[in-house]
């Protein structure tokens, strides 16, 4: 049965969607999605990943209120601007961001593949759409040796086979970015 499981055969139907919560160095906010076949070893793994890198798992709904669920439409053309945002409030969209490099549509999770549509019916075809869970808040890093932390920790949990996404409220300040760039 083992080598049957392991060779993908076996019975793969009860897989299992879990969240996990926690928090990284510097009060980084982590919320890790996971689909797995086994609840214990994908806990060990997460646990890991945040253990190894001074962090810590936490209970369930310790940080998923920090989170938002939603559409985000990225075009890295500012200059349409008024024509993204006639079409896409319009569409449904709830706010357009420019932050002088990018432009973000920003809708309801449920929204997102009508106001696609709508902007590449009116020919605005965007660089990236996706749903994703925005943090209300962020916690800034402008510390080299927290930021290295932070980011071992994220590709950990990023490699790890269960792991289907992980979201976290982590800014880097100028200084760290520039140092990481180096």
């Amino acid at each position: 049965r083992a080598v049957d499981r392991g060779t993908g055969g076996g019975d793969n139907d009860n897989m299992d969607e879990v969240s996990y919560e926690g928090y990284g160095v510097g009060g980084v906010a982590v919320l890790v999605e996971t689909m797995t076949d086994n609840l214990n070893r994908t806990v060990s793994e997460v646990r890991h990943a945040f253990t190894k890198c001074d962090g810590n798992l936490g209970t369930s709904g310790s940080v998923a209120y920090m989170f938002t669920k939603r559409g985000e439409i990225s075009f890295n053309d500012v200059s349409l601007e008024d024509e993204v945002m006639l079409v896409a409030l319009d569409a449904g969209a709830t706010d357009i961001e420019n932050d002088g490099d990018t432009l973000l549509v920003i809708t309801e999770w449920e929204n997102l593949g009508q106001v696609k549509d709508a902007l590449n019916v009116a020919g605005l075809v965007s660089d990236n759409a996706e749903v994703t869970m925005s943090a209300a808040t962020s916690a800034e890093i402008d510390n080299i040796d927290d930021a290295l932390k932070i980011i071992k920790m994220i590709d950990m949990l990023e490699d790890a086979d269960d792991v289907q996404e992980v979201y976290s409220n982590v800014n880097f300040s100028d200084a760290v970015m520039a140092a990481l760039n180096e």
